[in-house]
């Protein structure tokens, strides 16, 4: 009788992953620092992402608040270059168009500086200037006093003012009360209220703000509005857009600028892209570095283990098997800096939103990419030193000392 073919043994997927595992668990140490490299580029990538998105949310959220319904009119330039004055009848006109549901406006008064006293020197403004306001333009603007209150039709004609955010800190005021005065032109004026930061109008937060009629009576002003805020009817912003110019000035329409300012946050947004494609390209960076890590530890762990390689060898193991030895066990040492840094990256993003007040935003595809990208990583890195262990010959091997 003839002996049967002896066949060599299969190894299933549990055993795989059995014996691509004993070099991690033999050298815990080197395997750790290893998955490390890999766990930082994964946390790199994963985190710049999920703050990007989590920036992303808090403006959606921020918006959807504050609404994309507010259109700007401000003056331009003359055909000399010369600067524009709008129409003192500009607000008016503008609310005479049916979708405008609220007009509102700010006045720049000329020469009239802001100073927490009298003994300031004169050329020490700090970039704050004076604003005459409208009693609803809180309510334009979606403005919230921080402290205090806002302007009313009782105020709006006495001396009291309300400064915005970069102002107050500017001057040192942070309470409110009647002995908190700030000397504006070469008038003291009463602080009754300090305002959070209005992102729709940024130019307001480094402002003082008084009313329309102490502003004419007490400051000189002339009455002219530099910058008019509407509230519009959402599904026709862009129809209101197209005639808003020629409303608010009708004998010089191209004299007149109008803008979104929701259009602005968006664009910051974007350029905000920019500056993440520029990280993530770091982590990416960074993921490759741990990459070639993983290799060199592959590379010496077959120098280590050729007498075991060429022990398994003698045994009966194929050179498949010794190659699919030594992928499972780059991939399993990829796929444990990936978890790692797929949890980091998580945590850093969870962090950083909570610590700003965002919602936390992580996109799925992120975390998942980062998980194929250690996979491949994990097989690019094991292949060539698999495919070295898998060509050395029983006999050399278990010579070698």
């Amino acid at each position: 009788m003839r002996r049967a073919a002896l066949r060599p043994s299969r190894l299933t997927p549990r055993d795989v992953v059995r014996v691509g595992a004993v070099g991690l668990r033999t050298r815990p140490l080197r395997a750790f620092l290893s998955a490390l490299g890999i766990a930082i580029g994964i946390a790199a990538m994963v985190s710049v992402v999920g703050i990007s998105s989590s920036s992303r949310a808090e403006l959606d959220r921020r918006l959807a608040e504050m609404g994309t319904n507010l259109l700007t009119v401000g003056p331009g330039s003359t055909v000399t270059g010369a600067d524009a004055q709008l129409p003192l009848e500009s607000e008016a006109m503008v609310g005479r168009l049916e979708p405008v549901e609220t007009v509102s406006a700010v006045g720049l008064v000329d020469d009239a500086k802001v100073y927490r006293s009298d003994k300031i020197p004169k050329t020490q403004t700090q970039g704050i200037s004076a604003y005459a306001a409208r009693s609803n333009l809180r309510d334009a603007l979606g403005a919230e006093p921080r402290a205090g209150t806002w302007l009313n039709d009782a105020t709006a004609g006495y001396p009291a003012a309300v400064l915005g955010a970069s102002a107050a800190e500017r001057l040192g005021i942070g309470a409110v009360g009647a002995d908190t005065q700030v000397l504006i032109g070469e008038r003291l004026f009463t602080v009754i209220g300090v305002l959070e930061p209005i992102p729709l109008a940024p130019e307001l937060d480094a402002a003082a703000l008084v009313g329309w009629p102490a502003a004419e009576t007490v400051l000189g002003f002339d009455g002219h509005a530099t910058t008019v805020y509407t509230r519009t009817v959402g599904a026709r912003v862009e129809q209101v857009r197209a005639v808003l110019g020629a409303t608010a000035n009708p004998e010089a329409p191209n004299e007149v600028e109008v803008s979104r300012p929701s259009d602005a946050l968006a664009a910051k947004e974007a350029a905000g892209d920019a500056f993440t494609g520029l990280l993530l390209g770091l982590g990416a960076v960074a993921l490759l570095v741990g990459g070639i890590g993983v290799a060199n530890t592959m590379v010496i762990s077959v120098l280590e283990r050729r007498a075991e390689i060429g022990l398994r060898r003698s045994l009966g193991a194929t050179r498949g098997q010794v190659r699919t030895q030594f992928v499972a066990e780059s991939l399993l040492l990829s796929a444990l800096g990936g978890i790692g840094g797929a949890l980091l990256g998580t945590g850093v993003t969870a962090g950083y939103a909570l610590s700003q007040g965002w919602p936390t935003s992580l996109p799925a595809w992120a975390v998942l990419g980062g998980a194929g990208a250690t996979l491949v990583i994990g097989c690019v890195a094991g292949l060539y030193p698999a495919v070295r262990a898998s060509r050395l010959a029983p006999t050399e091997a278990l010579a070698a000392p």
